[in-house]
């Protein structure tokens, strides 16, 4: 009777953290849609969570019991904890940070996408910028997403963005370098999404200032995404012009 359960706990776990995992990629693949997408996500990580309980629970009756009956269970454990873990923390940065996808280090004049409005043409999020009210969240959430100033010439800092956006394999889309703009997309790698980024650089009294803006073309909320490429970009510039 307990190999049963064991087996059929197991059965259902798996399951479950596959049809987790199976629905951005079924989703990027053209298989559904992205609200079935949805659902299998949402619906697969809370099973996963009951699951996790359960056998967490269920562990007591057979750990004295043969090895190969607790293996089986850890087996279920673990991978329920580990879409369980997943999804918790999607959840706490979900709200943890405002439901907005539009980051921009030039609040009062972002960087305006030339390129890339084309590919953004059936995207449910347009290419202008999303206005005041995102302006002010950003403001709140995300203070340390600043302009970056340096001391290397126009053309090459130019030169170190193209070379950092083909070291993160995104995809070019345009460079205009006497307008000092550079224009790129990364597609993230399980649900396929695509988010746009536009460089400007230009050159300051204080130096050669490059501000940056990033955004996605589906979503209410990127859950900190572009906040981060940006920071992370940027920081990756910094340390490449030193």
């Amino acid at each position: 009777m307990k190999k049963r359960i064991v087996n059929i706990l197991l059965f259902l776990s798996a399951a479950s953290a596959a049809g987790f995992i199976l629905s951005g990629y079924g989703y990027q693949w053209g298989i559904w849609g992205l609200g079935p997408a949805f659902s299998l996500l949402r619906y697969g990580a809370y099973a996963c969570a009951g699951l996790l309980a359960i056998q967490v629970l269920f562990y007591f009756f057979v750990k004295d019991g043969d090895f190969a009956l607790k293996a089986m269970v850890l087996v279920g454990v673990l991978l329920t904890f580990g879409v369980t873990a997943t999804g918790v923390y999607w959840q706490y940065e979900a709200q943890r940070v405002p439901a907005i996808h539009d980051i921009t280090t030039d609040l009062d004049s972002p960087p305006a996408f030339v390129d890339v409005v084309r590919l953004r043409q059936d995207a449910p999020n347009p290419a202008d910028y999303a206005g005041e009210e995102t302006a002010r969240q950003q403001r709140q959430a995300y203070p340390d997403i600043q302009p970056l100033i340096v001391e290397t010439g126009k053309q090459a800092v130019i030169d170190e963005i193209v070379s950092l956006i083909m070291e993160r394999e995104w995809k070019p889309v345009g460079i205009d370098r006497q307008e000092g703009r550079i224009e790129a997309t990364e597609t993230l790698a399980w649900f396929g999404f695509s988010d746009d980024v536009v460089i400007r650089v230009s050159e300051t009294g204080e130096g050669t200032k490059i501000d940056m803006r990033s955004k996605s073309r589906i979503g209410r909320s990127d859950i900190g995404v572009n906040a981060e490429r940006i920071d992370a970009f940027l920081a990756d510039l910094q340390n490449r012009l030193k």
